[in-house]
């Protein structure tokens, strides 16, 4: 081979490398271009998610707003706009039993109804009612303060800030929390409101047995306004009942994007008279999609 050949050859060499550099350059040019889409598409869809979000809470504060007396039980609204759809389920968190303010008796009956031994549930409901209490003076459990201490109203005092946190109180089983989280809240008082509550709370509360239950609904579903008239259809356990008009609304959400693109989320909102805002949100937590079908 001459000198030329072997320069020529090299030559070719060099060619041949770099074609393929630039094919393993442009092929990952290709994937990095491919990828940041993908990425910019996640981001519009999660914006424009939020943003049916958005809308569906100012549908469900609307919705609260402009019910009067009609008490939220089973309501549900769907709106369509062109960036995709907002579902939106009310619930009263008034119509569940309140673990920061229900009575011992109200908890013991909640703790037996989701399996609870009657021999512990007294002694358990006791304990949570001393968990709540332990900064509060005067009650039962409370510890001591400094008589010049000021101490926050007590209506505006709340104990647990998440349902779930009840498990911290020695002797409740996780189970049992988990199957209490459907029927309670920390958002109540220390009644339960017989115009909202569901089925599956009121067969809960203390005394309250199959016959009663079925005509306190029967009661419920022709004449749903009468709260005095549905609760006295629990007999004695009415003294757990008191109607009041709905101010902290649970509400789950559901989007879907004509992409496919699907969020769900469960947010508690209060409505307060005379408010700068027309809502505000006390508890946001997303949910997988699945969720809310």
């Amino acid at each position: 081979m001459t000198g030329d050949d072997r320069r020529r050859g090299v030559v070719l060499v060099m060619v041949l490398w770099s074609i393929a550099l630039l094919s393993a350059l442009a092929m990952a040019a290709s994937v990095s271009f491919r990828a940041f889409a993908g990425i910019a598409a996640i981001g519009r869809d999660r914006v424009q998610g939020e943003a049916l979000f958005t809308a569906g809470l100012e549908m469900a504060a609307g919705m609260v707003r402009s019910s009067e007396d009609q008490p939220l039980t089973d309501v549900e609204t769907t709106v369509n706009l062109s960036t995709g759809a907002v579902r939106a389920r009310l619930s009263d968190e008034g119509g569940r039993i309140d673990v920061g303010k229900a009575p011992a008796e109200v908890l013991a009956a909640l703790l037996r109804s989701v399996g609870a031994p009657d021999a512990q549930a007294s002694d358990v409901a006791r304990r949570i009612v001393e968990w709540r209490d332990r900064d509060n003076p005067g009650s039962p459990g409370a510890a001591p303060h400094p008589a010049n201490l000021v101490i926050k109203d007590q209506n505006t005092s709340q104990p647990f800030a998440d349902v779930l946190e009840v498990a911290q109180v020695p002797g409740v089983a996780p189970q049992w929390v988990a199957a209490m989280a459907p029927l309670t809240t920390v958002f109540g008082a220390e009644t339960v409101n017989p115009l909202t509550a569901p089925a599956s709370v009121i067969a809960a509360l203390p005394g309250v047995d199959r016959v009663q239950l079925a005509a306190f609904l029967a009661v419920r579903r022709v004449d749903p306004t009468n709260a005095e008239r549905i609760s006295a259809a629990l007999g004695p356990a009415q003294r757990f009942l008191a109607a009041k008009r709905e101010q902290v609304v649970a509400v789950e959400l559901a989007a879907v994007l004509p992409d496919g693109y699907a969020a769900a989320a469960r947010a508690v909102m209060v409505l307060l008279p005379k408010d700068t805002q027309p809502y505000r949100i006390l508890v946001w937590k997303p949910l997988p999609p699945s969720t809310l079908r």
